[in-house]
């Protein structure tokens, strides 16, 4: 299959990718995009726990190595749309401080090179473009919004409604979570959660069924599947990436561009700037700064069960509130602990997967007076935490930081969930078989000594490669990071018209 050299070469289409394809499709120049995996199918998998959970149909058979050698499967997902596949649809807006250095008790949040003010245009943007569904006011850490949500809130369920109640009644300040999901149209598909449910155009906003479904409506977009990229070209001059190498149908196959964005993930990404070595990059395509590949952040976060025999929690799906009454202070003069944020529903089929020597049955009698949360700490930039490519193996060194708050936050949960009459608490923590938001191995800055790619993630190395996905967060900050991806992609689009594409 011939593809003639576009204007513009995307590769992967994740939030990232996807997003600057539909921010860059209105501009008529020609974007190809290159995707390892193929669309997701419609299957009664698709919907079935124990398929999902149990039985693990959809995870890669991907494998990875830790620090130590150990062979573990990551659980990041190759298909058109990426991760988002599988997303709990939470877009949500960092804080304003989270552009700012915060002082976390395991060290300092760096500063961003970009403000907020500077990025929430693009945050409203996004938020109609993956039809958000929120609503503004109630969360006390909630930066000002210049648009309002394109949609109202996806309504609790009556087990959730009570919940909140109950919190409201502590002090607290539930507020309903900014979710990208069609909730009519899900539950018409089938009653069960969509968090780690994959989406087969079925009332879920994911990368494919917002902005690429979007972009693909311009006839300059196209989008080729099972092309799986291995390097990057630079020209002999060492500036412009003249090709990019990549496998599809057996063959090893080249195609140029005028611009190259990268958005294959945040360690897929640096493993191909790294695997891009050549006699003038020794270390790697733009690494003058020798920071492709480190910095790597996951969040710190926990799974939490809060049991109170009395409630029967007959919740489909679940996942609406929030908490952010400790994420800028612990609420008693201290550093920042976290967010909270209702999980999807967990049934026993669900838990099965962990727990696979308990029966079911007994299970199923837990989740019923179960409600499920997810507890989301910042993970803190460091140099030595970081992915790297040891021959053909990812290896991934990652380095917990700012784990002391994560537990604190834990513990004033169990407290308060005590408080709102649910008399037993369990809690989980995630490893690093779950993604939960990787992100900081390419990150952005003003100084080139210190950063691979500029504020609008432009390489100062190649001036016609941008770097945009979870890899360009100099910090974690403590939500979800897919909106923040969406927006940045959006503004360097943006820029790359007005810079790159203008007639």
């Amino acid at each position: 299959m011939e593809i003639a050299p576009p204007d513009i070469l995307i590769v992967g289409s994740g939030i990232g990718g996807a997003t600057m394809a539909a921010g860059l499709a209105p501009s008529g120049a020609s974007i190809v995009i290159l995707e390892r995996g193929e669309r997701l199918t419609d299957s009664a998998a698709c919907r079935d726990a124990r398929a999902i959970f149990q039985d693990g149909v959809f995870r890669p058979k991907e494998v990875w190595h830790d620090a130590a050698g150990a062979p573990f499967n990551p659980g990041n997902y190759y298909n058109v749309g990426g991760n988002s596949k599988f997303y709990g649809a939470v877009l949500i807006r960092f804080r304003r401080e989270d552009f700012a250095a915060m002082e976390h008790e395991g060290g300092v949040s760096p500063e961003w090179p970009i403000t907020y003010d500077e990025l929430e245009p693009y945050y409203g943007q996004a938020e109609s473009l993956f039809e958000v569904r929120g609503r503004h006011g109630v969360d006390p850490t909630e930066p000002p919004a210049s648009t309002d949500y394109p949609f109202p809130p996806v309504p609790d369920e009556p087990a959730i409604a009570e919940t909140r109640a109950r919190l409201a009644r502590l002090g607290l300040h539930p507020f309903s979570l900014p979710l990208a999901v069609d909730i009519e149209r899900w539950v018409a598909r089938a009653p069960t959660p969509w968090d780690a449910f994959p989406n087969i155009d079925a009332g879920k906003f994911d990368a494919e069924t917002g902005p690429l479904a979007q972009a693909l409506t311009h006839p300059n977009v196209r989008l080729v599947t099972g092309a799986k990229v291995r390097r990057l070209i630079a020209e002999a001059g060492g500036g412009r990436i003249a090709e990019v190498e990549y496998e599809s149908e057996g063959e090893t196959r080249r195609l140029a561009a005028g611009l190259v964005v990268l958005a294959a993930g945040a360690v897929n990404s640096a493993i191909l700037l790294l695997a891009s070595a050549d006699d003038r990059h020794p270390s790697g395509l733009a690494n003058r700064s020798d920071q492709i590949g480190r910095n790597f952040m996951n969040h710190n976060s926990s799974a939490m069960l809060a049991i109170d025999p009395r409630l029967t929690n007959d919740s489909v799906y679940q996942k609406t509130i929030g908490l952010n009454d400790f994420y800028l202070e612990d609420g008693r003069g201290g550093p920042a602990l976290g967010n909270v944020q209702l999980l999807g529903r967990v049934s026993g089929a669900i838990l099965k997967g962990s727990l696979r020597r308990v029966p079911e049955f007994l299970l199923n009698l837990l989740s019923r007076h179960a409600v499920d949360w997810y507890l989301m700490s910042e993970d803190l930039p460091r140099p030595e935490s970081r992915v790297r490519l040891e021959g053909e193996q990812i290896r991934l060194d990652w380095q917990r930081s700012n784990m002391a708050p994560h537990a604190r936050l834990a513990s004033r949960m169990r407290e308060i969930f005590r408080a709102a009459g649910f008399p037993i608490v369990l809690t989980k923590e995630f490893d690093k078989r779950t993604p939960s938001h990787q992100c900081g191995t390419v990150r952005f800055g003003s100084d080139p000594a210190a950063a691979p790619i500029d504020p609008f993630c432009r390489a100062f190395d190649h001036p016609n490669l941008f770097v945009i996905d979870a890899g360009f967060l100099p910090s974690s900050a403590a939500v979800n990071p897919a909106l923040t991806i969406a927006a940045q992609a959006l503004r360097s689009a943006e820029h790359i018209r007005r810079t790159d594409l203008r007639a």
